[in-house]
């Protein structure tokens, strides 16, 4: 939230923007802070990121990095915790902590919600499935071997051994004793750092599994209990992109989403499309035509969803038969295979590409598809042309609306250039 010098005011987050923000416009209800907040208020921007915990990190950096007069957590040095296993010692243990450092640890995170994970840690440390000790004595194996044991290694840690309570539950695997081996113990280090990882996917099944049969035997509070500790393993396998956060970085992504805003408004669709799917046909006089789909998501292209057709049903020079061969084809697949639907489909041409994708999605008869709006961008004049509108709309050329829209068409033209070459130098070698 910025003032009419665009001084950042204040920095927050949102699962859902439109509801954050309206709160802080109702007339009731609002905090002192809040009251005086409002009336400075003259520009909102925004940044998406992949994730609720994306978000939090984020929203910590840019506070610390801003120090907005209106916020008040995180403007001073404090960050969220990291997990730290201790592959440095001879028994490694596992606990939280806020400073990261390059000593021969593995650390994981950071956690914004970090109670989630002390209480999935608990909970598998009580089911021994990692079994590290929980104390933070300093003792080398090897050391307490030469010496005839912990006893005469050190003596005031021994009495301390013996007073512990997790050695008499056996709670502890207790390698202070020579319960365990380091080998052995090493193991279950090994095991923690796969699941930490994300590698041990068989005990989040394990949990599903559980809890669905507590369920069906109506044991619904141990079965809370398990759905916790599976949304926890989610959230730990979430994953966060962590870079560094510069001006011309947020400018960069605040420009972007003012494009995406405009491009909402110029076409009167309900969300920012923040996935558009945009398709070209390249061939000559009909021969060897491809086609190309590009994707591009939050503003930037999305390579690795990128995608080449060869034309397989149309003969001859027919670029609207072509569209509707290919558009088809994306979409049937798109709907089997249960992927997320594009917020807007973009085409290069006029309104006669325009129809000939319309009727495809029309052909494939589902009703979440033919809600996704559909346009198409021809060269000649930068005209946009719509479904059910006789006359094309002409954007400014200075349009950010515009620009976003013609670098999303040229990278589909380029791509598709670029396949129709390949498949024609393989021709002309054979």
């Amino acid at each position: 939230m910025k003032d009419a010098k665009a001084k950042i005011l204040y920095i927050g987050k949102a699962k859902n923007l439109q509801k954050r923000v309206s709160s802080y416009f109702q007339k009731n209800q609002l905090s002192p802070k809040i009251k005086l907040l409002v009336p400075l208020i003259m520009r909102i921007d925004y940044i998406p990121t992949n994730s609720e915990q994306e978000s939090l990190l984020l929203e910590q950096k840019l506070i610390r990095q801003n120090q907005p007069f209106y916020n008040t957590l995180w403007r001073d040095d404090k960050s969220y915790p990291y997990l730290k296993l201790t592959l440095n010692e001879d028994y490694p243990r596992l606990f939280f902590t806020r400073s990261k450092k390059k000593d021969g640890a593995k650390y994981f995170g950071p956690y914004p919600q970090v109670n989630l994970i002390k209480k999935l840690i608990h909970s598998l440390w009580r089911k021994k499935m990692f079994p590290l000790r929980p104390c933070n004595f300093d003792f080398v194996e090897d050391e307490i071997l030469k010496k005839g044991g912990l006893q005469n290694s050190n003596p005031n840690l021994y009495k301390k051994v013996q007073s512990c309570i997790y050695l008499h539950t056996g709670e502890c695997p207790a390698p202070c004793v020579g319960r365990i081996s380091k080998k052995n113990y090493g193991k279950i280090a090994e095991k923690v750092k796969l699941f930490f990882e994300g590698r041990l996917i068989f005990l989040k099944e394990k949990l599903e599994k559980n809890m669905k049969k507590l369920s069906q035997l109506l044991h619904f509070e141990e079965a809370a209990k398990l759905r916790d500790q599976i949304h926890a393993i989610h959230y730990i396998f979430q994953k966060v992109t962590v870079k560094k956060i510069d001006q011309e970085n947020i400018s960069k992504e605040i420009k972007i989403t003012r494009s995406l805003r405009e491009l909402q408004k110029s076409l009167g669709l309900k969300i920012p499309p923040i996935r558009i799917e945009a398709f070209d046909i390249s061939n000559i006089q009909g021969q060897e035509p491809v086609a190309s789909l590009v994707v591009f998501e939050k503003g930037k292209p999305l390579k690795s969803d990128y995608r080449k057709f060869k034309i397989k049903t149309v003969k001859g020079p027919n670029d609207f038969a072509m569209i509707r061969e290919v558009v088809e084809r994306r979409y049937k697949r798109v709907l089997k295979e249960g992927k997320n639907l594009p917020d807007l489909i973009l085409i290069d041409g006029g309104k006669g590409q325009l129809s000939s994708g319309l009727e495809a999605i029309n052909n494939i008869h589902d009703k979440r598809l033919q809600k996704v709006p559909v346009v198409s961008l021809a060269k000649k004049n930068e005209e946009i042309f719509l479904p059910n509108r006789p006359q094309p709309i002409q954007l400014p050329l200075d349009s950010t609306a515009l620009h976003i829209l013609q670098w999303i068409r040229d990278e589909a033209h380029r791509f598709a250039i670029t396949f129709h070459r390949q498949r024609f130098k393989k021709i002309s070698l054979k």
